[in-house]
């Protein structure tokens, strides 16, 4: 069976005439103006370059020329030259038009001039990553809850309200704003699962239905720009920051995930289980709860990242799990009689910055290796662990996540598995940019220092 994630490449043709005589149709169906070809570097920022239609053909044929040179993590300045390669399963028409003209999408694969992937885009990456899942039978669904805050201008962070948990309108002002927000999604085709204001003040939750691990970060890369587009024309900033505002909860990206069979049996499921759980899914616990530290860097990429992973915020910091337990790293959500599909884990330490297609690849990797290696994971923890004191967390075998970025750094730079998911290539070229991240953050002087310590 030919892989749904690794298309086949030819040193002439990049895509079978079917698939292009449909997407030509469809654009002019559309009366489409402009296509953005969009892909995204390393840190998972959208990136886009824009097309006239008549140019499509040419483009699907035989990809289109830019300066990777100029993308950060992507290649050096003497060897610039990279192509983008269309998918055309991921196009779609936009609903906000360009000055009154029709805009499409369509999410790109970055390759070597060769016409080889190259083994820097985060979208490959990923793909290579499901390929090797699907090679032993397994599907990596995930459906992540973002969560995110509503300033009133890029320049501050003056709340937009000051409603708390599942507040309603008036309490909460940005009911429609988010209402807008959803109807747009459902147009470009994501499924919205629930959408709520969230704790602290001003901050919303958008919950989309899972789907496999590739389609997912496709979406998550298209929701984050919609939520930005629908608040600006709003006149409000969106921010994905994990934790612009101290003393308030931060903004978490947690993630629920399952293993499917090529047949759609959810391989999580376990009938007889306390849990509903099998143990398979016992062992992808184990092996994310045993690789979380190496990892941490990528689903919390930020300086900022490790503020918001504090005590008493409902954000994780000790390495465990349990069911109703929402301050555990991993939680089992309760299954619901009947639905076989609900089993899941959910990971809760991925935040809105990360990049979705290397966090969800390094969070498959950590749990496939714990199928490999059969890691039984410790018992679980149904109690308030911020309250527990050096010899409970000892009692239970908990570990803490990074206390920062340069202690996440330093376990991913020792991390065989991190490199092995990554290539070589993101790998190192991801170890400089944090280190420079956190070299940068070291000899900037903040706010807090200044007020702390100006009168010295």
């Amino acid at each position: 069976m030919e892989s749904r994630y690794i298309p086949a490449v030819s040193n002439l043709k990049l895509s079978d005439s079917m698939e292009k005589d449909k997407a030509l149709k469809t654009v002019e169906r559309d009366k489409i103006d402009f296509i953005d070809l969009m892909f995204c570097d390393l840190y998972g920022n959208l990136k886009s370059v824009t097309i006239a239609p008549r140019e499509l053909e040419d483009c699907i044929d035989y990809g289109k020329w830019f300066d990777g040179s100029s993308v950060e993590g992507f290649t050096r300045i003497h060897e610039s030259d990279m192509l983008l390669v269309p998918d055309l399963s991921t196009y779609l028409r936009l609903p906000w038009p360009r000055d009154d003209k029709k805009v499409a999408r369509i999410i790109c694969d970055v390759h070597e001039p060769s016409k080889n992937p190259f083994e820097g885009d985060p979208r490959y990456i990923l793909k290579r990553n499901l390929k090797k899942a699907e090679s032993q039978g397994y599907y990596y669904n995930v459906g992540p809850e973002i969560e995110f805050f509503l300033f009133r201008s890029k320049e501050s962070t003056a709340y937009h309200d000051n409603a708390g948990y599942f507040d309603f309108s008036p309490q909460d002002l940005a009911t429609g704003i988010r209402a807008i927000m959803v109807s747009t999604l459902e147009k470009l085709g994501i499924e919205v699962e629930m959408t709520h204001h969230e704790c602290a003040p001003s901050q919303h939750e958008i919950d989309i239905r899972y789907s496999d691990g590739l389609k997912t970060a496709d979406s998550v890369l298209i929701l984050k720009q919609t939520i930005k587009t629908v608040a600006s024309d709003k006149g409000l900033h969106a921010t994905f920051m994990p934790k612009p505002i101290f003393g308030v909860n931060g903004s978490g990206m947690h993630t629920h995930q399952s293993i499917l069979s090529n047949n759609g049996e959810n391989l999580f499921y376990g009938k007889e289980d306390k849990y509903n759980l099998s143990s398979l899914a016992y062992y992808f616990l184990g092996g994310q709860l045993k690789y979380i530290r190496e990892i941490a860097a990528v689903l919390c990429p930020t300086v900022n990242s490790y503020k918001r992973l504090v005590r008493g915020y409902e954000a994780p910091v000790y390495i465990c799990w349990g069911q109703r337990n929402r301050s555990a790293l991993l939680r089992v959500p309760k299954y619901s009689k009947g639905r076989v599909k609900s089993a899941r884990l959910e990971l809760r330490c991925p935040d809105p910055s990360c990049n979705p297609y290397l966090a969800f690849a390094v969070m498959l990797a950590a749990g496939l290796k714990g199928i490999e290696e059969k890691i039984e994971p410790p018992h679980a923890v149904e109690e308030d662990v911020y309250g527990f004191d050096d010899r409970r967390l000892e009692k239970f075998y908990i570990k803490t996540l990074p206390a920062d970025l340069k202690e996440a750094i330093g376990e991913f730079a020792r991390s065989e598995l991190a490199k092995a998911t990554l290539g070589e290539h993101t790998f190192e070229k991801y170890l400089e940019v944090k280190s420079t991240e956190w070299g940068e953050f070291q000899r900037s002087v903040t706010d807090w220092e200044l007020d702390r310590y100006r009168n010295a």
